[in-house]
């Protein structure tokens, strides 16, 4: 029985192993021409086998080479002055002019400045006792000794601000610059107070003895105190001077 027994896995064995061997000779040479390419590439990215080939640069800019050209000067030939004859000048005679007549002067006679009269009673307006008096600027710091001035306020009876009345300052000193007639008006200096008033007199401290003044002014024009003359110092201890007006009557 054993002897008439037949091997039938054989032939089987041999068409699968067959198809294996093919399959994986057919593999390798995938995986080698796969190698190749890329061995290819990777040598020369610019192969038409790259499916991504690297951008194309841009052609290098060619600088022009500077030539050096000889420029040739040509001197201008020599210039010789010409003597020129100025024209002789003719002097034409003018007519004779005939003289204006002689102005007769006329002599003119200043009218003397009226002085105001004070009322029988005296001014309204009297100036504050121990005025006037000299301090250091304590209105302008910033300015320090490079200022001088004068200022002050005015009050009524009942010791209230008055506002609106106008002050004078006159008077000529040397060194200082006042015009004729300089005026302000109580309430525009507040830093003496809500009627103050000032007057600047030069930019440094400068002396002066009885050459200036002020006056309290009404609205209308009138006067409402005496003139109150007053010194200057050349000292930044006394670069301003203080007045103040104080109301004694209606």
């Amino acid at each position: 029985m054993d002897a008439y027994a037949y091997d039938t896995g054989s032939p089987r064995r041999s068409r699968s192993a067959t198809f294996f061997g093919c399959l994986t000779v057919i593999t390798l040479l995938c995986v080698l021409c796969v190698a190749g390419v890329s061995v290819a590439i990777f040598v020369d990215p610019n192969l038409p086998l790259n499916p991504f080939p690297p951008p194309t640069l841009p052609a290098l800019a060619a600088l022009p080479t500077e030539t050096p050209t000889n420029v040739i000067f040509t001197l201008p030939a020599s210039w010789t002055p010409t003597n020129t004859v100025e024209p002789t000048l003719t002097e034409t005679i003018q007519p004779t002019s005939t003289l204006p007549p002689t102005p007769t002067p006329v002599t003119l006679t200043a009218t003397p400045t009226e002085t105001p009269t004070p009322p029988p009673d005296g001014y309204p307006f009297i100036v504050r006792q121990g005025n006037p008096k000299a301090i250091p600027n304590i209105y302008h710091p910033e300015l320090g000794c490079e200022w001088m001035g004068v200022g002050g306020q005015v009050v009524d009876m009942s010791n209230t601000p008055v506002i609106g009345l106008i002050i004078r300052l006159g008077g000529r000193a040397v060194g200082i610059s006042v015009a004729d007639d300089v005026f302000s008006l109580t309430g525009l200096a507040l830093s003496y107070g809500r009627s103050g008033y000032e007057f600047q007199l030069a930019d440094r401290p400068v002396p002066s003895r009885g050459q200036l003044w002020v006056q309290l002014v009404s609205q209308a024009g009138g006067p409402l105190s005496d003139r109150v003359v007053f010194d200057t110092y050349d000292n930044c201890e006394q670069n301003l001077i203080i007045i103040d007006f104080v109301q004694v009557r209606k």
